[in-house]
This record gives C-alpha cells, sequence and structure tokens, in this order.
C-alpha cells in the first residue's frame, strides 16, 4: 500500500519545472514560470508555474494543483497511478502491493535485472566468439548495422551456449527477480533462460530504463520474434519502442512517426528522422497515441502495406477523437517497410512520402471499397457492413455525417440509413483487448543445456564494418469555466482575497507569522481556506515552501489547486513584506463585509435589545473596516 511518506518522496523528488518543460515551453519571470497551457490552446501564456511551492495554474482554463495533479491531467491518470508514474520517473521505489496481499520483487530490482541483462547480452554480440555471436553480427552487418549503431542502441545476442541465469544469479539476482523481469522461465520444474539463440532489442521506459526485450530468432525456430511478457515495469500496450530516444525529437518537430518494426525504426532514426517510434505489435493502443499527443500535434501511422498494416490502420481509427493530435496515415509503395524503402530510395525519397501522409480515416474508407464490386444493390450493401465495422466506434461521434459522406456517393444508399447501419452495428475490441494469443508468445521449444561457456576478457570487440554515415535529411476541448463564475460578486471578491493569502502563506510561512492574530479573526468564505491556513501556521518556524504544501495537502486534499490558484505575488511589483501587509488587509476587509452584510440581514428578525448589539458591532466592525482600509499599502 502507498504510504504518506512514500507520496512525500515522490512529490519532493520531483521538480515541478522540468516535468511541465517536458512538454511545454516555459520562460522565467522573477522567480516564476509561464507558459502556453497544455490543456487548451491558447495564443498567450496563462500557464504559472512556481517552483518554489510546487504548484501550477493556468489562467485560462482554470486547472491546476501539484506534481500528482498535473501527471493526472497530462497523463489521464488517478492518483495512485499518478504517484506510481512519478515514482518510476525518480527511481523511487515505492511498495503499492495491496495490505496483506503477496510482494514480488520490488520493481527496482526487477529494472536492475533487465539493465544488466541488457548489458550481457550486448556483451555477447560485441565480443562473444562463437560461431553464433560471429552469425548474428553478419545479420545486423547485412541490414547496414555497424558497431557504433549496435552501440548506440543497445543491440544484442542471446547466445545459445552461454547462460544469462548463471551470469545473473552469480551477480547476485534471485531466481524470483529474473522470473519477474522475464529473463527465466520455468518448463517440467527445471529453470532456464526465457531468449536463446535472438538477437534483441532492448525496450526502454520513458526515463531510458531497460524493461522488457524484443528478440528476433537466427534461424528458423518459431516464433520469429518473441517479446517479453507482461511484467510489473513492462506493459505492451502502453510502453513504445525507441520512445526514450524520441520524444524530444518529437516535441521539437511537433509530429509523431509511428512504423511497426525494431528495424525501421533504428533505420528511420539513424537516416535523420529521430521522431519515429514503434507500437510493440501492430497494435497501436490508446496509451500509445495519449503518450503521443503530449509531445505532438500530428501523429503519422506508416503501416506495412499488407493484410495485417490494413488491420492496424482500422484499429487506430477508434482513436480518432480521442486525441487532440491528428491521426494521419503513410502506406509506402509496392508493400516495402520502411528500412527497406530508404535502403533502395534513401532518405529525401522518405521526406517526400512523409510530406504527403493523409488523414487516417480517408485512407481506411477508400482501402476498404478499393477494388470492391459495387454492380448490384446487395453488393453496395456488403460493402456497407465493412465501412460500418470500421466506423461503429465512432457511432456517437458528431463528425459521424462527416465520415459517411466520404462512402455514401459511391455506395448509392442514403446518409440516414448508413447512419442507422453504423449505429446498429457492434463494436468489435481490437484483438490483443479481447484477450485473444499474442502472436509473439507461441510455445517456445526447450532450450539447449548450458556449459560454463566462453569468457569475454581479452577479446576484441565488433569490428566496424565501414559503413558510410546516413545522409542528412530535410525536415518535413472545452474550457472549463470560471469556478466562482456563480457567486456573488462579494463572495467572489472573498474568495479571490483568501487565496492570494494561502498563496502567499504557502510560499513564505514564516512572514505570516506576526499576522496569526489578525488572521484568527478572519469569516473565511471557505472553509477549506481555513483549514489549510491553520495547517501551514502551525508549522514550526523555518518550514520550506514545498513542505508547507504537503502539510496542506494532508489537512486538504484539494489544497496543491487551491494555493495554485493565484498569481499575486509574480504579478506585484512590491517587495514581499508589503505583498503581506497587502494580502492579510485585503483577506480582513472582505471579511468584515462578508459580517456586516450578514449582521445587516438579521437585523430586521432581532429584538430590541439584540438590535442595539448588533447595531454596536456594526459600528465596530465598519470601524475596523476603515481602519484596515487606511492602512492598505499604496503605490
Amino acid at each position: 500500500m502507498i504510504t504518506e511518506e512514500d507520496k512525500e518522496r515522490v512529490r519532493q523528488a520531483t521538480d515541478i519545472v522540468a516535468l511541465v518543460s517536458e512538454t511545454v515551453v516555459l520562460r522565467q519571470r522573477g522567480g516564476d514560470f509561464w507558459g502556453c497551457c497544455p490543456f487548451h490552446h491558447e495564443k498567450s501564456p496563462s500557464f504559472h508555474v512556481t517552483p518554489g511551492t510546487g504548484l501550477w495554474h493556468c489562467f485560462g482554463c482554470h486547472s491546476g494543483g501539484d506534481v500528482f495533479d498535473y501527471v493526472m491531467k497530462r497523463e489521464g491518470l488517478d492518483f495512485l497511478d499518478s504517484v506510481r508514474f512519478l515514482a518510476d520517473r525518480a527511481h523511487i521505489d515505492i511498495d503499492d502491493a495491496p495490505a496483506g496481499g503477496r510482494r514480488g520483487p520490488k520493481r527496482t530490482r526487477v529494472i536492475d535485472a533487465l539493465e544488466a541483462a541488457q548489458s550481457a547480452y550486448s556483451v555477447r554480440l560485441m565480443r562473444g566468439r562463437s560461431e553464433a555471436a560471429a552469425a548474428a553480427r553478419s545479420y545486423f552487418a547485412g541490414r547496414g548495422f555497424n558497431s557504433d549503431i549496435c552501440s548506440r542502441w543497445h543491440l544484442g545476442f542471446a547466445d545459445p551456449g552461454v547462460s544469462l541465469m548463471r551470469e545473473l544469479t552469480t551477480a547476485g539476482f534471485s531466481r524470483q527477480e529474473l522470473e519477474a523481469a522475464d529473463l527465466v522461465s520455468s518448463r517440467s520444474g527445471r529453470a532456464r533462460d526465457q531468449f536463446y539463440n535472438r538477437v534483441m532489442f532492448p525496450i526502454h521506459d520513458e526515463q531510458g530504463r531497460c524493461i522488457g526485450f524484443g528478440g528476433r530468432v537466427m534461424g528458423d525456430a518459431k516464433p520469429k520474434y518473441l517479446n517479453t511478457r507482461e511484467t510489473s515495469v513492462f506493459h505492451k500496450s502502453k510502453h513504445m519502442f525507441a520512445f526514450d530516444y524520441a520524444k524530444e525529437s518529437i516535441a521539437a518537430k511537433g509530429y509523431a512517426i509511428v512504423t511497426e518494426g525494431y528495424m525501421d525504426v533504428i533505420s528511420m532514426h539513424e537516416a535523420g528522422f529521430t521522431n519515429t517510434v514503434a507500437a510493440l505489435g501492430t497494435a497501436l493502443s490508446l496509451d500509445h497515441v495519449k503518450t503521443l499527443s503530449r509531445f505532438a500535434k500530428t501523429i503519422v501511422c506508416m503501416f506495412d502495406g499488407d493484410a495485417a498494416g490494413q488491420h492496424a490502420a482500422e484499429a487506430a481509427v477508434r482513436y480518432l477523437e480521442s486525441t487532440p493530435a491528428a491521426l494521419t496515415c503513410v502506406v509506402l509503395p509496392d508493400n516495402q517497410d520502411p528500412d527497406e524503402f530508404l535502403k533502395a530510395h534513401g532518405p529525401e525519397a522518405m521526406a517526400e512520402q512523409l510530406r504527403g501522409a493523409r488523414p487516417l480515416i480517408d485512407f481506411v474508407l477508400e482501402k476498404k471499397l478499393e477494388g470492391a464490386d459495387l454492380s448490384s444493390p446487395g453488393l453496395r450493401l456488403r460493402a456497407l457492413d465493412d465501412v460500418a465495422k470500421v466506423l461503429a466506434p465512432l457511432k456517437d461521434s458528431y463528425l459521424l455525417d462527416s465520415y459517411l459522406q466520404r462512402v455514401v456517393g459511391r455506395l448509392g444508399v442514403d446518409l440516414e440509413a448508413a447512419k442507422r447501419k453504423v449505429r446498429e452495428t457492434p463494436v468489435e475490441q481490437p484483438a490483443e483487448q479481447a484477450g485473444g494469443p499474442s502472436r509473439s508468445r507461441a510455445p517456445e521449444p526447450e532450450g539447449p543445456s548450458y556449459d560454463d561457456g566462453p569468457t569475454y576478457e581479452d577479446v576484441p570487440p565488433y569490428d566496424d564494418y565501414g559503413y558510410d554515415e546516413p545522409p542528412s535529411v530535410p525536415e518535413p476541448v472545452p474550457m472549463p469555466a470560471d469556478p466562482f463564475a456563480e457567486l456573488s460578486a462579494e463572495d467572489r471578491a472573498q474568495l479571490r482575497a483568501e487565496r492570494n493569502l494561502l498563496a502567499l502563506l504557502a510560499a513564505d510561512p514564516d512572514r505570516f507569522r506576526p499576522y496569526a492574530d489578525r488572521i484568527a479573526t478572519f469569516s473565511w468564505a471557505d472553509a477549506r481556506h481555513e483549514a489549510i491556513a491553520w495547517a501551514i501556521l502551525a508549522t514550526p518556524e523555518g518550514t520550506p515552501a514545498s513542505e508547507a504544501v504537503s502539510v496542506a495537502a494532508r489537512a486538504c486534499p484539494e489544497a496543491p489547486r487551491i494555493l495554485s490558484s493565484s498569481s499575486f505575488s509574480s504579478t506585484s511589483s512590491w517587495d514581499a513584506d508589503k505583498n503581506v501587509e497587502f494580502v492579510v488587509g485585503e483577506a480582513e476587509i472582505r471579511s468584515l463585509d462578508r459580517r456586516i452584510s450578514q449582521l445587516t440581514a438579521s437585523l430586521g428578525t432581532m429584538g430590541a435589545d439584540e438590535s442595539r448589539e448588533a447595531l454596536l458591532e456594526l459600528s465596530r466592525l465598519r470601524s475596523r473596516r476603515d481602519e484596515v482600509r487606511a492602512s492598505q499599502p499604496l503605490e
């Protein structure tokens, strides 16, 4: 179970400016940072980040909070998953097993084992003396991958004559940890390496840590490609090959290229298309699309021209309206994959293909009708059935009319009838979501037994095959309402005054301690604000801003969002002391206004004695209000 201590460790380890800067260009103004909001379209920066408190707020769409709130909104995660996300990012191991539940190896140990395996496989490729290792080097050389490329991509080889399990257990990893990493499997009670006689492609997470492998067999064994199973650190539908290499380039260029294979991605990168990734299988998932949408305005799907590629394109249609990014498509001629096309035509031709990318929906619908016999009503209705299966996931879309307009003329059917057909068609789940078997995890034949195998000391490294450097390539949501909008002008003024005070209080608690007695007299418009104020004021002297925010969050879970919603300090030209005097005075004035209004409204229901006391209190309150107003700092 994730504890408060775990949450706090993760919060303190996460730099809010670095986190936001992954996808937002921030410019510093004083001690704060501003940029254009990643959650709604805007031209003028209204997105505010305060590094001292670890808070962010958008004054355009009124969203804000701490690092967890940011990740929840950016990644579409719940709170606990946002903690796990940031823990992984910060390389913090947290125990999130249910209380009393079964605990497996720690995630950090699983990743450590995979990192060790990556290094071992690389040594086997680069320095292995066996005939199998030489064949692996020849395979990569034949694909145009010299030693520099192999080293840069951490490519490796699972030598069938050398036991990885023996090497890693000698290095201190337990069998349980190796099995949790899917590096070792048990068959018939005997443990053996999961991968052997395969060239190895390491799969990394967003932070560049090895979390799994794809292995291509050397020979005729099946399956041709074998991927790491789902583990505590590897999820096929969430991760992408080379995303750690590509994310900065994607953000800089504004678009991402998605291919189907490891070799395709590496060839694209080496040819200059460094914004390329691969889904781990032909199916592009919603998680993939959401991840890419954080960085890209356009996602270019480069599917193979075969039936599997067509099916993948059709499956991706369901995500058209799940992302702000435009989904486009490129299908290379002659059923070539990107690696083949680059070798045959070069980077300039690939750049031209990318410039001709078409909207995904246009490509899919055109391919669906391409070559279809539409000579009779029955055949046209059969073609409509095929179209309806593709569009069924979008049956509730307000753009359904637009999609169908592309085909109803050719099919000779009425638009309303076509809409009814789409809405009556059940939505088919993608194969991987429907629980079908993965084509990459067919039963593996028994591997060989291992001897001690060769060592690699004093063995010359993999010789460079002398390939030339590749040529360079030319670079080819409704807004939420104001949360105070429905309130009276008086209530809005008091709430904003309270939030201005709280924001400065969290940023520098010690400056407010001399005002505690005044603050104690306030009549707060929001009980949460009062709880936050006293939680922070109860902290010991010298408490840093980040810890003050954490204390406030424990007193009120909504504290980070509340504390982030003021930009007073960053927009004020006054010094810190003058700012504090002003916000305390303004909050007190609004509090007095509130009490005066409440007392005035109740006078009609009071008896004579109560009325006299109320009038005396009103006189005192008004006098105090005038006194505070007169003492407020002026420009």
